[in-house]
């Protein structure tokens, strides 16, 4: 399955769990003094850790890579259409909120966002 260009607008490789080479689709959106961050999956093409797996650690890597602020981002997980039949790889996009970037701890929230959600993204 092969995710089309129109999801990202690079390729931003990291490392992955274990150190493993990984790749993620990237697309990062200035609307105002807000900054979208978009990691997307990159499935087959993808050698190594998942977007969702890699979590926390690749959201400070995209963030020191782009000379980013953690706390003035907000990053968004991409599942993008790969037009198969199974629904595991229909679109979605999740807000992804990490208590580690707040100085915190626990585990990572996840929110769907809705289509208008999705719609204002890229308008």
């Amino acid at each position: 399955m092969k995710v089309p260009g129109k999801y990202y607008d690079e390729v931003f490789d990291f490392k992955g769990q274990w150190e493993i080479p990984s790749k993620c689709g990237l697309k990062i959106i200035k609307q105002g003094a807000k900054t979208v961050v978009i990691a997307t999956e990159l499935y087959q093409d993808n050698p190594g850790t998942s977007v969702t797996y890699a979590g926390y650690a690749l959201f400070r890597q995209i963030c020191a890579g782009r000379g980013l602020s953690e706390e003035e981002v907000t990053y968004l997980e991409c599942n993008p259409d790969t037009n198969s039949k199974l629904s595991f790889y229909d679109e979605e996009y999740f807000e992804v909120t990490f208590p580690e970037a707040t100085g915190g701890s626990g585990r990572a929230a996840y929110r769907q966002l809705s289509p208008d959600e999705i719609k204002k993204l890229f308008t």
